[in-house]
């Protein structure tokens, strides 16, 4: 199995210094980028497995550059960002991020938090199968794409596509919040809970759930998730 690269824009060079170590330390593959424009260049050539990503970029804006890389690369990412207000992780859970890490931060949490979005090994996507049918719908997990029955395709996030794959494996069955948790990495508690509550909405939205009556992702109040579709892999 190939080493995680994980790619690192902050116009920082300490912060960059720090988590390049510390995650070269724990066996990662490490690239680092102080303005947007090279790091943006840089994926052109290669896709790395976690980007980092700072909100205070000298030449980008933070949180449109996390969304665009939400919908196009594929890659799991995390804001690490000293804006600490409760509405800027919402926005940036919103936008399509995994994970939201606030400065300072403590260079073990990150490697710990990279470790947990990373899947576990054997269930990298060329193990696995990445084409899935429900109720006129697929999924391609590839291309992180939905098609619906008119052949149109909708680009998901690289987070969305976790929360469906976990439901995709299994339909018709109650996914508690612990479950989720222990499935998709992070950390307990109301961050946790908000990134998976939008994660859940967006997803309803690009399937053109009704939100007040849902046919396909169910809210079982006080217990977790059901997905009531008809699932086909391959």
């Amino acid at each position: 199995m190939s080493i995680p690269h994980i790619a690192i824009l902050d116009d920082e060079p300490e912060i960059r210094q720090v988590l390049s170590s510390a995650l070269q330390d724990a066996g990662f593959h490490t690239t680092t980028y102080a303005r947007a424009t090279e790091f943006e260049a840089a994926l052109k050539r290669t896709t790395p497995d976690v980007c980092l990503v700072d909100l205070g970029l000298p030449d980008r804006d933070g949180l449109a550059l996390v969304h665009r890389l939400a919908l196009e690369s594929g890659a799991t990412i995390i804001i690490i960002s000293g804006r600490a207000q409760v509405q800027d992780r919402v926005t940036g859970l919103e936008l399509g991020a995994d994970d939201y890490i606030i400065k300072p931060f403590d260079p073990a949490e990150v490697v710990a938090r990279i470790r947990a979005r990373l899947r576990k090994p054997g269930t990298q996507p060329e193990a696995r199968n990445t084409r899935a049918q429900f109720n006129g719908w697929t999924a391609e997990f590839d291309r992180y794409v939905l098609i619906d029955k008119d052949a149109r395709e909708i680009p998901i996030s690289h987070a969305e596509g976790e929360v469906l794959r976990l439901f995709l494996d299994s339909p018709k069955r109650l996914i508690s919040r612990n479950q989720m948790l222990d499935a998709l990495g992070g950390t307990a508690g109301e961050s946790f809970d908000r990134a998976m509550d939008v994660r859940i909405s967006r997803l309803r939205t690009k399937l053109n759930e009704d939100p007040r009556n849902p046919r396909l992702i169910k809210t079982i109040y006080g217990a977790g998730y059901i997905f009531l579709g008809n699932v086909t892999w391959g």
